[in-house]
């Protein structure tokens, strides 16, 4: 059983720590941290789930971005994490569908992450070819969900923070 919260500032710790499980320390020279550098995350997107302990069994966080000459403000999902004893109970399912609704919830058109498509298209989202990240990041893991009646073929040209 997990809870699900908004992460705090006093989660920032223990949050980490699982992301240097999940990813490596090595995670923030990503490409996509370049788009968080400096950026806060959006506040009430940030989820934390809890187990029956109390402890950090998973995260999620949502970065606003935009995306090309229009200036169309999207959010960056990521990083999502679950942790190696807690994974293949639905966590990361649950979280992502909790940011998903929350997000249209507070009116965001757009999600746009950078993943495996196979994993991610149950959730509705598609390769979206037409937003260029920084390199290395390859053009086919870059994909896109729309929310509110958000188009996918208005979103086109390079992704910039915030």
């Amino acid at each position: 059983m997990f809870r699900l919260d908004d992460e705090m500032p006093d989660d920032f710790w223990e949050c980490e720590a699982l992301l240097d499980i999940a990813f490596g320390p090595g995670r923030v020279a990503l490409s996509a941290y370049r788009l968080r550098d400096g950026v806060a995350p959006v506040e009430g997107l940030c989820i934390v789930a809890r187990d029956e302990f109390e402890v950090v069994a998973g995260l999620v966080r949502f970065w606003p971005v935009l995306v090309g000459s229009s200036a169309c403000e999207a959010l960056l999902l990521g990083p999502i994490a679950v942790h190696p004893t807690r994974q293949s109970e639905g966590l990361g399912s649950m979280l992502i569908e909790e940011g998903i609704e929350r997000a249209a919830a507070r009116g965001w058109r757009f999600i746009i992450l950078v993943g495996d498509a196979p994993y991610y298209s149950r959730f509705g989202f598609t390769n979206c070819p037409s937003i260029r990240f920084p390199p290395p990041t390859d053009p086919a893991r870059v994909l896109a969900i729309g929310l509110n009646g958000g188009d996918l073929s208005t979103l086109e040209g390079e992704i910039n923070k915030c």
